[in-house]
């Protein structure tokens, strides 16, 4: 579980297909194999780690649903590591898993970003969204857009900042949003419950 409080703007130092070489001395100092860090606001799995670097592997599912596909070295990545539960939660309950890719239709700080219909529909006016793992609160909603404002310092120091028309962006609805959607639903009837008939 994440916040979507970005911790270290990091390089691409390499990579060979989904196997991704990260130049990061924040996140890394204490990275060990098999843990989580959150890169563009996807959770990939530590598989190697040295000093000032980490890697990972992204497999065909990750790379076909979020911009990683698109990384070339030399990229700036968005890096957080997982809440620990004595943590202060700065942003929201961010999971890491990338719902779909939005495009930039205008840069920050009056940052608009082009989302599927199935990701909008949990967008709220002052609700939170997370754009490349950057926990944002919502400005405005349109029929295919979302707006947030981004303050010079998340520019400074997120991909954000950095981000032009055009571009993609990795987009995680809020989790809270999705479980209550689900729960107000409902579920099939099961019949074997009782009063279930």
């Amino acid at each position: 579980m994440f916040t979507g409080i970005v911790e270290e703007l990091g390089r691409l130092r390499a990579r060979d297909g989904g196997n991704l070489v990260i130049d990061a001395p924040v996140v890394s100092a204490d990275a060990r194999v098999g843990d989580s860090i959150a890169v563009n606001g996807c959770c990939l799995t530590v598989t190697a780690s040295g000093e000032g670097w980490w890697a990972a592997d992204a497999v065909d599912e990750t790379l076909s649903r979020t911009n990683l596909d698109q990384l070339a070295p030399g990229d700036p990545v968005n890096l957080e590591r997982p809440v620990r539960l004595a943590d202060r939660l700065g942003g929201h309950l961010v999971q890491g898993h990338v719902d779909a890719v939005g495009t930039i239709l205008d840069p920050a700080p009056a940052l608009r970003v082009g989302a599927p219909a199935g990701v909008l529909r949990y967008v709220a006016e002052k609700g939170s969204i997370t754009v490349d793992g950057v926990s944002l609160t919502v400005v405005d909603v349109g029929a295919d857009f979302f707006t947030a404002a981004i303050v010079p310092h998340t520019a400074r120091v997120t991909t954000l900042g950095h981000r032009g028309p055009g571009e993609r962006v990795n987009l995680e609805a809020d989790v809270i949003a999705k479980y209550t959607e689900r729960l107000l639903n409902g579920r099939p009837e099961d019949p074997t419950h009782e009063g279930g008939r």
